[in-house]
């Protein structure tokens, strides 16, 4: 859904670039990395997501399924991260060149994965909502996939489904590890594109998991380089909760010593 019509329908007077995004999301990680990498201005209208901004009737006026990010391009709304960054990106440039459609597809395809394994890997050990909150939560938000997916949270996710997530990544990354074994630098080429920009927050999250990339040393490669670009460090590194990077490697290191970690499931177990 590239664009949409806004329920707040005072977006479309909005001038210029408005981004609504939130710390340490995932996607709003890429949208910020394309907006510094092209060196473009924009207003920031940070959601906290701890707080559950998001689940509030003005946001999800904003975005109708009340999850970040959302951006207006002078009047105009889009609310999937995939279609922003090519939004952002200026047609004809290197970045857009560089934009597989494959793995745009395959970055977008790999977000609900990518969000279980958070909360089971990085969340579930800082993770405190009281009864009220959650409830307030159930009542307030109208996405009801978002909704049983806290239930799910709260009540424990099947080691099935675990299984098949980090299965699935590792089958991502492997191919993303394949693309790179022709010594391209990056995922598209040997020019650095929305593809790059695309799977950049992806695997920085897996690896706060302890993400084995031992075993895509192409990508573990790839990823090195990236890291580098200073739109990595402005936009995901500087943007990050010390204190709360601090606790997941605490909980990371916990679960490892428990034999309980990500290596643990599907099939990097064994």
């Amino acid at each position: 859904m590239p664009e949409i019509e806004p329920g707040d329908r005072s977006l479309k007077d909005l001038q210029g670039l408005h981004l609504w995004h939130a710390p340490m999301s995932s996607c709003s990680q890429r949208v910020r990395i394309v907006l510094a990498e092209t060196g473009k201005d924009y207003t920031s209208h940070l959601i906290d997501l701890a707080k559950d901004e998001h689940a509030t009737p003005e946001y999800q006026a904003i975005h109708p399924n009340g999850l970040v990010p959302a951006f207006v391009d002078n009047g105009r709304l889009f609310i999937e991260s995939v279609d922003i960054i090519q939004q952002i990106a200026d047609p004809g440039s290197e970045l857009s060149a560089s934009g597989s459609t494959e793995l745009l597809a395959m970055a977008d395809d790999a977000q609900a994965d990518l969000k279980l394994a958070t909360f089971e890997f990085l969340f579930r050990g800082v993770e405190r909502s009281d009864k009220e909150s959650f409830d307030t939560f159930q009542q307030q938000h109208r996405n009801e996939w978002l909704k049983q997916f806290r239930r799910d949270f709260a009540s424990g996710f099947e080691k099935s489904r675990i299984d098949a997530v980090v299965t699935r990544t590792d089958k991502a990354f492997k191919r993303l590890d394949d693309l790179l074994t022709d010594g391209r630098r990056f995922l598209s080429g040997n020019t650095f594109g929305l593809a790059d920009i695309a799977w950049m927050p992806n695997v920085h999250r897996f690896s706060l998991m302890g993400w084995p990339f031992e075993r895509t040393p192409h990508l573990k490669n790839w990823f090195e380089r990236v890291s580098e670009r200073q739109s990595y460090k402005e936009a995901l590194l500087d943007w990050q909760n010390e204190a709360l990077t601090g606790a997941f490697a605490d909980y990371t290191s916990q679960r490892r010593s428990e034999g309980t970690d990500i290596r643990t499931f599907g099939s990097l177990d064994g």
